[in-house]
């Protein structure tokens, strides 16, 4: 029987590894792919690789996208300040046309590598509100995805897989934990120390630890 290989979105925080936990023991051949895009928390790529290394992909690659030169971010502009309490509406932390583009090279790289699956961690239950996060967004790229390549026209389709995509935080911590994800090696944190210590204040952050919380399971995350 073939290998099932699959390109796995891995950011280094608590729903991307999660999600390749999941695609590892779906039986598939995971080739990780991260994104320097000019994040202000830079330092989730070195969990991105520790997470890709800890969970078994056969590779982790990390491109470089300047979404700094777009702006229009919290994550990747200085000048704006990330939020530390909830606020109404899509927040400033979204970043303009991300999943769109990590998505695009995604599916660029799968089919190069002959690869059908492309895992993404997004999650429209307990998250921050970003419109690139939603079904309908993923239902529509794969739809795209599957009109805009060789591979699709052939008749070689593409599958966008979103296996969080429906789950609390708590639902997923507590499939990870069971999946031997161990969370301690991955960040969160929108803001970050260079030693990945979370601030505990940014949205992100708080999701995480509500999470942890819920599920009932004791928060590794380490604190500044």
């Amino acid at each position: 029987m073939a290998e099932l290989h699959a390109v796995v979105l891995v950011s280094g925080g608590l729903d991307s590894a999660t999600t390749l936990a999941v695609a590892q023991h779906g039986g598939f051949v995971c080739h990780a792919l991260s994104f320097d895009y000019g994040q202000r928390h830079r330092v989730e790529l070195d969990a991105a690789r520790r997470v890709a290394r800890a969970l078994g992909a056969v590779e982790q690659r990390t491109m470089h996208i300047d979404l700094a030169g777009i702006g229009g971010s919290a994550l990747t502009d200085s000048t704006i300040a990330v939020p530390e309490m909830p606020s109404e509406g899509i927040p400033v932390t979204y970043v303009p046309a991300r999943n769109t583009l990590f998505l695009a090279l995604a599916l660029g790289w799968a089919e190069v590598l002959g690869a059908q699956d492309i895992f993404i961690g997004v999650n429209a239950v307990d998250y921050s509100g970003y419109p690139d996060c939603r079904p309908e967004f993923l239902s529509a790229f794969e739809r795209m995805a599957n009109l805009a390549t060789k591979a699709g026209v052939e008749g070689r389709e593409f599958h966008i897989r979103a296996p969080l995509v429906t789950l609390s935080k708590a639902e997923i911590i507590r499939l990870g934990t069971g999946l031997g994800v161990d969370y301690s090696v991955t960040v969160s944190c929108y803001q970050a120390d260079a030693d990945g210590r979370a601030c505990g204040r940014c949205d992100s952050c708080r999701l995480r630890r509500d999470g942890f919380r819920a599920a009932g399971i004791a928060d590794p995350t380490r604190y500044r």
